[in-house]
């Protein structure tokens, strides 16, 4: 009777044979106990490796963003319900008072809005207060005009105007008023914060004209700051079309006039214009940098022939 197919013997398989080299890693390994433990602590280490990576991974949420959304204009209840999208964590951290503004409206908000966050980030706010904060505005008489004008940008107040009388020193407070009134040593008067207090401050005319600063690209607080630094004012301001609002702290120079490197009496006038466009800025700056560089031309020109004209009296 013929062996079936299924009662066959199986032939047994060859074994595949490992590659000479392999063979002679292997057994090099397996018989030195000080290479083997070190082959074992290595693989150990890979496969930790990748463990506590797939763990942080997890943990920290890596590669999921949340896009911050505008919470400005918004009450902090309902910036609420926009940052429990992302599981974001709101937290006011200042408070100014804007007269225009509802109480309690999100005035600004760092990250900005359309900024790519993880959940659980916090969201740090600045809120319109209820009503104004004041302080005693420091006594800044005697001092000089950028000592005094940091006193009073430290405690939250800023120059309304620059009012120059002759002395023997420029740059030099002679008196502080506020709506009128001086402020004087010991008096401890109070204002809202962010009021302006306008500065007597002296002038020798035998004094060099102030050099206008280039305030292109600033904002309109920084430009303040930086024209009440030499003596000079802020003129007539005037912002882009649909700037209005929130936006227009944002704003930026683009033009100013008189040009920047020019020079004009202490306590003069300098126009501004302000606009967002960032390309504007940057066109209107080159601009200026170049007339700033003809004038400087001009100016040392102008020097050299008065120099001459001496040279040749004598």
């Amino acid at each position: 009777m013929p062996t079936s197919y299924r009662n066959r013997p199986r032939r047994p398989q060859a074994k595949r044979k490992m590659p000479p080299v392999l063979v002679r890693i292997y057994d090099t390994i397996r018989g030195n106990v000080l290479l083997r433990n070190l082959v074992m602590a290595l693989c150990l280490g890979i496969i930790l490796y990748f463990v506590v990576n797939l763990c942080l991974n997890i943990y920290t949420r890596h590669g999921q963003k949340f896009i911050v959304p505008s919470m400005i204009g918004h009450t902090v209840s309902e910036a609420a319900g926009m940052a429990a999208k992302g599981d974001l964590v709101l937290e006011v951290i200042d408070s100014l008072y804007m007269p225009k503004q509802k109480p309690g409206m999100i005035l600004d908000q760092s990250p900005k809005p359309g900024m790519g966050v993880k959940s659980g980030r916090r969201v740090f706010l600045t809120v319109n207060a209820s009503r104004p904060r004041t302080d005693i505005i420091p006594y800044v008489t005697g001092y000089s005009l950028r000592q005094a004008k940091n006193m009073l940008e430290t405690k939250g107040f800023e120059i309304e105007k620059l009012v120059y009388r002759s002395d023997m020193a420029t740059n030099n407070v002679l008196d502080e008023l506020y709506k009128g009134k001086s402020v004087t040593q010991g008096s401890r008067t109070e204002a809202e914060l962010g009021s302006g207090i306008t500065l007597v401050v002296g002038v020798n005319h035998s004094s060099p004209l102030p050099r206008i600063p280039k305030v292109i690209g600033l904002t309109l607080r920084e430009a303040k700051s930086r024209l009440w630094e030499v003596g000079l004012n802020v003129g007539n301001v005037r912002y882009d079309s649909g700037i209005d609002g929130p936006d227009r702290e944002d704003a930026r120079v683009y033009r100013q006039e008189p040009n920047q490197q020019s020079r004009t009496d202490y306590g003069g006038n300098i126009s501004l214009w302000l606009t967002l466009d960032a390309q504007k800025i940057a066109s209107s700056a080159k601009s200026s940098d170049a007339a700033a560089r003809r004038y400087a031309v001009d100016e040392e020109e102008e020097s050299d022939a008065m120099l001459e004209e001496g040279a040749d009296e004598l």
